[in-house]
């Protein structure tokens, strides 16, 4: 059994290692990314988008921190690229059954 913080840094590794399958796994059915840009529903659609979409790719999160309350997880970190910081970010991870339902992020 997972705890929730090892569910959330599991996210960003998948994401950094570009390995979307683990990504898919770490996602419950009814996912959603509620970012500052546009929110995303669904799993596939996100995957989908951090595969063919996103903005910046080539980059790495760097977490600073990490607080949990219950089955949430807010993680402070910055997103790199070149080893220069693009910028800073809290993401709010809700974890139901050891997936991520709901993520909010927040940035500079």
């Amino acid at each position: 059994m997972s705890d929730p913080e090892t569910v959330a840094r599991a996210y960003y590794e998948a994401i950094d290692d570009g390995r979307y399958e683990k990504l898919r796994t770490l996602l419950g059915t009814d996912f959603l990314h509620d970012r500052p840009d546009r929110g995303i529903e669904g799993p596939d659609e996100f995957v989908r988008f951090m595969r063919e979409e996103r903005p910046l790719t080539a980059t790495t999160h760097e977490i600073d921190s990490c607080y949990r309350n219950g089955s949430s997880v807010a993680i402070q970190g910055r997103l790199r690229r070149d080893g220069e910081t693009l910028f800073a970010f809290v993401d709010v991870h809700a974890i139901e059954d050891e997936r991520i339902a709901r993520l909010r992020t927040y940035t500079e």
